[in-house]
Formats: structure tokens, C-alpha cells, sequence
């Protein structure tokens, strides 16, 4: 991300939790916009998910005490859009698993070893933006985390659906010749962009109609 669109990303996000109507749907909406923004991978996963936790963090100022709801809401929000962007990921590595001369095992473990990772990026940026927040927001940050640990994430139970899925990926034999990983890996996160813009678009149309 650009220092401009995370500017953008975060005021946006700061926005939607400040005006404390319809929390869940704009967060997601702004988090899945930027996530398709550029390519998918670890690498804007992890910039969007502390430009959004940043915004929501900004946003509780106004709320206090009474802002429990509202962060519920903005932290789910963007919960539910990297369990999608978790979803995503996980078809371009079966989509790019049926052309599998293309791709070397190694394009593929760091593929799926990004999504294992993604639910500790999630609750481990919240636990740093925790420790910077003032005491009313830093124990609601801290109350979340407690609940999340517990009781999972939707993006972590995606990540198991994820792991279930691609456990049975096509062993890829060591005399492959394949060109550079980064081009490779460039291409699984360009797939997994395009798939996922398809899936928020859907989402988008169909909440639209309602």
C-alpha cells in the first residue's frame, strides 16, 4: 500500500467506527476494497490489517466506555474479510495446483504456511495496538483478544477449512524445473487478487439488494 491509500484506508475506517451506524458492513466493505487493491499477499495482508486495526483504534476515541459494541462490530468486520481473503488464497493454490509444472512445492508451502499464519497477524497487530490505546480501549481490545483465543476466529476456522482442503495437494517431484519463485509466488498472489475481487463483488451485489 501506498502512504497515501493507507492514509485513505484508515480515515475511512476511523469514519465508519466514529459514526457508530452500520459498523460491521462498512468496515468489511473498506477492508475487502483495499485488500483488492493490489495482489494477495502476505505482504498487503499484513499492511492492510494494521492500516484498518489503526483506523478502528482511531475511531473508538469519540466512544469510551460505551464503545464495546462498536469495536465488536469493526474487529469482526475485518475478521470475516481475511477469513475471505483466506478463502481466496486457498483456491489460487488449487487453481494453481491443477497446472502444477508451473509451480514449485516450495511456491506452495510458503502459500499455505501465509494463510496459517493469518489469524496470528490478526489478534497479535490488535495486541500491539492494545498496548498504545488508552485504559478504556485497551481493555476492550484485551477483552477481544481473551474471547477470540477461546472461542477461535473466522478467519482461523477458515484457515483449518483451508489446511483440510490443500492437505491433499499433488506431490510436485523434485526434478521440476520451474522458473523464479518470486515470479511464481507473484502469480499465486495475482490469482488469489483476481478471485477474491470476484468474491467481494458478489458480496457486494448481493448486500446491495437488501
Amino acid at each position: 500500500m501506498t502512504e497515501t491509500h493507507q492514509q485513505d484506508v484508515k480515515n475511512a475506517v476511523r469514519a465508519a467506527v466514529k459514526s457508530g451506524t452500520d459498523v460491521h458492513q462498512q468496515v468489511k466493505d473498506i477492508t475487502l476494497k483495499a485488500l483488492t487493491a493490489h495482489q494477495l499477499d502476505m505482504e498487503n495482508i499484513k499492511s492492510v490489517t494494521e492500516t484498518v486495526i489503526n483506523g478502528i483504534n482511531e475511531g473508538m476515541t469519540s466512544h469510551g466506555e460505551h464503545g464495546k459494541e462498536v469495536f465488536n462490530q469493526a474487529a469482526t468486520a475485518l475478521d470475516d474479510a481475511l477469513a475471505i481473503a483466506a478463502e481466496a488464497s486457498t483456491l489460487a493454490i488449487e487453481e494453481a495446483a491443477s497446472k502444477v509444472n508451473e509451480y514449485s512445492e516450495h511456491d506452495f508451502n510458503d502459500a499455505i504456511k501465509d494463510i496459517r499464519d493469518m489469524e496470528g497477524l490478526f489478534l497479535d497487530t490488535f495486541e500491539k495496538v492494545a498496548k498504545s490505546s488508552g485504559q478504556v480501549v485497551s481493555g476492550i481490545v484485551n477483552d477481544f483478544i481473551a474471547h477470540s483465543r477461546q472461542s477461535g476466529t473466522a478467519v482461523g476456522e477458515q484457515t483449518l477449512i483451508a489446511l483440510d482442503a490443500l492437505k491433499d495437494l499433488p506431490k510436485i517431484s523434485a526434478d521440476v524445473i520451474v522458473s523464479s519463485t518470486v515470479a511464481t509466488a507473484s502469480t499465486l498472489a495475482k490469482i488469489g487478487s483476481g478471485i477474491l475481487l470476484g468474491i467481494a463483488e458478489s458480496l457486494q451485489s448481493s448486500h446491495s439488494k437488501k
